[in-house]
């Protein structure tokens, strides 16, 4: 079942009810103004950081759902309305909503009123702009009152949910026309403010929640608006909101158009006051200034629209199955760039006050998104490397407002360190600037402690090789990749944090996965120090991978799929000699992506015992069988019930390290098929099974054991994005950047005979056209001349015409 449909010319996915399974939710801003908006209306503004900075409330867990942020009530004769359905709930006589690359539209009528509203943060501007249009359709007039509202933050979103004794007293406003000005400890230490704007006269307004809603009231159905009356009131504490009600008089056939702006402006300390108790309202003004006419706001728009044509432009395909076109030229791109900006800190499921940026996340988010933006992500590459401290080992995330090591989930995730090897590898493939490498970076952004991008990764890479365990695989520490194994947690306490507490540092805890990602970045790190650095490094560190890799053949084989790790007491994880959780997913993929195990024909057999063991019609389960019991000795895994996220669940994140594992061994068959079962075009017509929006990845699916199997959580902020993104490009198109020049070498399934694609490179554009001649190894000719190999350097023109045949 389906509740909306892809519109592949405008970019757009089309929500045709309101009435889906969970609210269908897109993201506003690519800058530092950022909004989530659901197809109902829903969600939450914030500048920069969703828990320092966050301007409008949203209820987590809310009854009824997804009430928050923008209110708009439409009040026509004796019946209310809401453009976007919430939240008034009356039932509308049509419903559209459009979300689009940063932007939504809403589009809806009721009894001759048609109403669209255009959401979006423009480029340049810390601000949401609602573009509201109304229509009489009738044939008669229309009087209508239009009451729009947002409920403010008291900007720490964690604090604006706890401290009530203080909270409850601090609420400040300032009214100036139509612009009401939030201004809660702006008297003290803040120099911020936020303003809700409406660019019409208003008949009134409303900055207290509990005068607008009215006693026992709620935002279903507000007194103000049911008496038509707005109250003018002023709030002093309790609960500050923004308010306006605006009269119109419609003509048959007349349009009107209105727009509200919700700002974020900030003062220098010595310009904070216009005058005593009056704050300065010069910024507001001037961001107001900017849209005051139509044509301000329809500019804003299209601008926004041509960057994202101009970011889309550098990957496009053309390969004639409609659903993987879409994905590639939009939603991969789109959802990239959405993971990049909020890592894994805002989201329907992610509340904005916990997380912040991952240091892994953001790492492997930056896969997918570095040839988009690679100015961006070489600041970002800095970033993560300033939180990580002289040893090597780093902070598991930090806070986007200060950019600072956050130490709420601790650090000792020993997988962290080799992930800063991957992106910045990647980087420099990319763009070709190894100048990153001599940037000065601060451990614990410590001021003094600078030192060069690669020495970071020296540290990076040493804290591995200092850290090997029993088997000479490297210890697990907090956790790896999968931050539910914890070996050397034992929590028998409730509430206690499985990634925070260590019961008994066991000094043994080993992990095949961290061993296979050494092999590979091994490589890679020792790679950028042949090209940009020193070459005895390059044959320390090879040297090294080469014991691990044996090491993993040696300790890490079970037999007929690569073991996950051995516990606080030596014993296997994830074998045939355990009652459950006998094969694990991720070490699986990752072997095979570093190519452990393929001359020996182990690669082979364990991607044989994953399509037995672990494959679902939703996807490719985290292991088998799921545990059924809690095991202290493996932490948070066993906590879930079968079927669920780490215990069994489709753990989407890590299905695209299967395929690329098939890539690796030529079976190009059986790596689209792990790409298209998780794929959103290729699912989405079973929608009402898995709930989530239809057009972006989740991180989770249940699992077969599960009550709910196929069932998704979790949407939008996800590695999955990146790494599915870096699979169908780099491995099964097999359009993979490398220091020379662009790699060619297309791994595809046997229903796919051609493909056109294009992409930017260093500036130059590849015109790629494949064929499937039978050609294998595939041929390759540039400009009309065949070339030897699979890499096909710049040479220094703008563009150059590629055939490819495989």
């Amino acid at each position: 079942m389906q509740y909306g449909m892809f519109d592949d010319a405008n970019r757009e996915y089309v929500i045709t009810t309101p009435h889906t399974p969970l609210p269908w939710i897109n993201y506003l801003g690519s800058e530092r103004f950022f909004s989530l908006i659901s197809n109902t209306g829903g969600g939450y503004s914030f500048y920069k950081d969703a828990k320092m900075r966050r301007l409008t409330r949203y209820r987590y867990n809310g009854i009824p759902a997804d009430v928050g942020s923008r209110f708009y009530y439409i009040a026509d004769g004796s019946e209310v309305w809401s453009p976007g359905f919430l939240p008034a709930k009356t039932e509308l006589d049509s419903y559209r909503c459009r979300h689009g690359l940063g932007y939504t539209v809403i589009e809806s009528e009721k009894a001759g009123i048609g109403c669209s509203m255009t959401l979006f943060v423009p480029l340049g501007s810390n601000c949401e702009l609602n573009y509201m249009t109304l229509t009489n359709r009738t044939s008669h007039e229309k009087r209508i009152t239009v009451f729009s509202a947002v409920e403010w933050c008291l900007w720490n979103a964690v604090d604006d949910a706890q401290n009530f004794q203080r909270n409850l007293s601090i609420g400040e406003v300032e009214q100036e026309g139509s612009t009401l000005y939030h201004k809660t400890e702006y008297r003290e230490r803040r120099n911020h403010y936020a303003f809700f704007h409406v660019n019409a006269e208003i008949a009134g307004f409303d900055t207290e929640r509990d005068t607008f809603l009215g006693p026992m009231g709620d935002w279903g159905l507000p007194l103000a608006v049911r008496e038509k009356k707005s109250r003018n009131s002023m709030a002093c504490g309790w609960a500050p909101i923004a308010s306006h009600s605006v009269e119109l008089t419609l003509q048959p056939g007349e349009t009107r158009n209105l727009l509200y702006i919700l700002g974020y402006a900030n003062n220098d300390h010595d310009n904070k006051w216009e005058s005593k108790g009056h704050i300065n309202k010069t910024k507001a003004r001037e961001m107001i200034s900017k849209f005051s006419s139509d044509g301000d706001v329809l500019r804003a728009r299209d601008k926004l629209k041509a960057h994202w044509d101009g970011l889309l432009g550098h990957f496009s395909l053309q390969s004639g199955e409609k659903e993987l076109d879409r994905m590639v030229n939009i939603w991969h791109p789109y959802q990239c760039m959405v993971t990049f900006l909020m890592s894994r800190s805002a989201s329907y499921f992610e509340s904005g006050t916990g997380r912040g940026m991952g240091f892994r996340d953001s790492c492997q988010d930056l896969l997918g998104f570095v040839h988009l933006i690679p100015e961006r992500a070489r600041q970002r590459i800095l970033d993560i490397a300033a939180v990580q401290f002289e040893d090597g080992s780093t902070y598991h995330q930090y806070q986007p407002l200060t950019k600072r090591g956050n130490a709420d989930v601790g650090s000792g995730f020993n997988d962290d360190p080799l992930w800063l090897i991957a992106c910045t590898s990647a980087y420099v493939r990319e763009t070709g600037d190894s100048s990153i490498l001599k940037e000065p970076v601060p451990f614990d952004n410590i001021k003094g402690s600078e030192r060069p991008l690669f020495e970071h990764l020296r540290r990076s890479i040493r804290y591995t090789m200092d850290h090997l365990g029993p088997h000479g695989l490297p210890l697990i520490g907090r956790a790896d990749w999968n931050d539910c194994l914890n070996l050397n947690c034992f929590s028998t306490i409730p509430g206690e944090s499985f990634q925070t507490c260590a019961n008994f540092e066991s000094g043994k805890a080993e992990s095949i996965l961290i061993a296979a990602m050494f092999v590979l970045y091994g490589r890679e790190y020792a790679e950028l120090c042949k090209r940009f650095g020193d070459a005895a490094e390059a044959g320390v560190v090879l040297q090294a991978v080469s014991e691990i890799e044996r090491a993993v053949l040696e300790h890490g084989w079970d037999g007929q799929w690569f073991l996950r790790a051995y516990d606080a007491f030596e014993n296997p994880v994830g074998s045939k000699t355990c009652e459950e959780g006998q094969i694990y997913i991720e070490p699986q993929g990752f072997c095979g992506m570093a190519g452990i195990g393929v001359d020996e024909g182990y690669a082979a057999a364990s991607l044989k015992s994953v399509k037995e063991r672990l494959e679902s019609e939703h996807g490719i389960q985290l292991l088998n069988p799921c545990y059924t019991e809690y095991h202290e000795e493996l932490g948070e895994i066993t906590s879930y019930p079968p079927g669920y996220k780490e215990n069994g669940g489709i753990f989407c994140h890590n299905n695209p390290w299967i395929s690329i594992a098939h890539t690796v061994l030529g079976d190009g068959n059986a790596a689209f098929d792990a790409y298209r079962r998780i794929s959103p075009a290729y699912t989405e017509y079973k929608s009402e099974i898995h709930r989530t929006e239809p057009y972006v990845y989740s991180q989770m699916i249940a699992g077969r054991e599960s009550q709910r199997s196929g069932e998704a959580k979790n949407s939008w902020l996800t590695g999955t994005a990146s790494w599915a993104y870096v699979n169908i490009s780099q491995h099964i198109l097999g359009i993979r950047p490398q220091h020379d020049g662009l790699e060619i070498r297309p791994c595809l399934p046997d229903t796919m005979d051609e493909f056109k694609a294009v992409r930017v490179f260093r500036d130059t554009r590849y015109c790629i056209h494949g064929r499937r001649t039978g050609q294998n190894p595939p041929r390759i000719r540039v400009d009309g001349v065949f070339i030897d190999g699979f890499t096909v350097p710049t040479g220094g023109k703008s563009e150059l015409q590629v055939e490819v045949e495989f």
